[in-house]
Parts: structure tokens; sequence; C-alpha cells
């Protein structure tokens, strides 16, 4: 579980996060949503820590994040997953050594138990027998997949993904989004999603907090989105006048 507790953050002048409280549940997908310039990948990268919040703390379960000397948050950082927006694979590295790099920065495994690792790993993603594979000879799909696979390797804790479904097609989307549920509550992470993707909103989203202009403008579950009465989560959820037309059809206006 992670916790914020009244988070607020200035660039100069400018108050981009204004005293948001909310609490990202253990085996859940929790979502942050809102519009663009809302202060999700802020609030994000304060989660991580890099960035530290002008007001506030975080919490890690019953450690605060910004009390946490080096050697704890060392520790802490091992508990940590991380899905990238662009994958953030390296080019000169195969499938294997991709995912086996969080391993060998961190841990003093033995070379059999890193292969065994990766290739359990590539078991849980659907890409077994990919291991001498190169970012660049493998579809964008399946370097999310590669990118889960590294993200999990070192059995996280906590799992954060920025915009895990971005430039995917619907398809593929939805693969990724079951994939990271399902991991997500196998092994009863604490998982982040930042996202527009209505589609991650509507089936995967446990647990949603979504922003807008700075504050918490709403939270609840996917759920409560449809028959929601809150007009700032329904113009975001709504955007599309498609969407808008589709909603009144089912509710019969």
């Amino acid at each position: 579980m992670i916790r914020i507790k009244d988070i607020r953050k200035s660039f100069g002048d400018v108050e981009v996060l204004k005293g948001i409280d909310f609490e990202f549940e253990a085996g859940k997908n929790n979502l942050i949503i809102g519009k663009s310039g809302a202060g999700k990948t802020v609030l994000l990268k304060i989660l991580i820590g890099l960035f530290q919040p002008t007001s506030g703390s975080v919490w890690y379960d019953q450690l605060q994040l910004g009390d946490l000397d080096k050697n704890q948050l060392k520790e802490l950082r091992m508990q940590i997953g991380m899905l990238f927006q662009g994958n953030a694979l390296f080019d000169s590295m195969n499938v294997e050594e991709n995912i086996r790099f969080p391993m060998d920065m961190f841990t003093s495994m033995t070379a059999k138990e890193k292969k065994d690792r990766v290739n359990l790993c590539l078991e849980r993603v659907g890409l077994e027998g990919s291991n001498l594979k190169y970012p660049s000879e493998i579809s964008g799909g399946m370097q999310k997949r590669v990118g889960i696979a590294r993200a999990i390797v070192l059995r996280p804790k906590y799992l954060f993904c920025d915009e895990p479904n971005s430039g995917l097609d619907p398809k593929t989307a939805i693969t990724i989004d079951e994939l990271i549920s399902t991991i997500t509550i196998d092994n009863h992470i604490t998982t982040v999603i930042n996202t527009h993707d209505m589609n991650s909103v509507m089936e995967i989203g446990d647990n949603i907090c979504l922003l807008n202009q700075g504050k918490l403008a709403w939270k609840g579950g996917k759920e409560e989105v449809i028959d929601s009465e809150n007009e700032i989560l329904q113009d975001f959820i709504f955007a599309s006048p498609f969407l808008k037309k589709l909603k009144a059809r089912a509710l019969g206006v």
C-alpha cells in the first residue's frame, strides 16, 4: 500500500499539485487519470522519488519516503518495478540481457539463477524462447511485454506503469492491460498506472484517482464511473461526442 498525504508541488510561483490525499491499495490496479496538465506525471514522479514534494508526505506501508536514508532508499527501490512509456529497452542488448539488467545491478545471483528467473518472467508474459532477439526485431507489443518482464524480475512489491498502452493498437492494449492486472492480483502488488486509456479505466480501474487542475477531483472504482454524477469525471470519460451518444443511447435518452 502507498499513501499520500496533503501532497503539494510548486515550480516557482506555479502550484501544480494542490493538497492531494489518496491511498493506492495492494493487490489492485490503481489508476491516475486526468487531462493533460492535470498533474499526473508530476504525482507519479513524486511517488517514485524523482521529485520532492513542496509539502506533504509519501508512505510506503509504514515507511515515509522522505525520512529514508541512503541504504533504506536503495532497499525500497529494489522492491519497485517500473514500466516506462517508451519501454526504455537497451537497443544493444537482447531480450534476455534487458530483463537480466536489474539483477546484474542489484543482486549477487548466480548466472544460472538469473537465467532461470529470466525464463520464468518470459513465460509469465508469453514470450518463451525470445531470449536472443533484439528490440528492433520484435513488435511494439512484444517490447512492452519485455518491459513488463524486466519490471517484475526482482519480484517487486510496488509496480509503476507510465502510459503502458501508449502507441499500441486497441487489441494489444487490452492484452497488456490484462497482463498487468493478472500479475498485480496474483502477486498482491501495489500497482500504480498513469493512463489516458478509457478502456483501461473501464476494464481494470479498481481504484481510480482523477486529477483536475492539480486537485483530486474524484476517486472510486470502475463500477462507479458510469453512474457517477461528478461533472469533471463525466466530461473526461465522455469527452468524445461519439462516446456521449453511446452513453445517451445506453441510458435511453
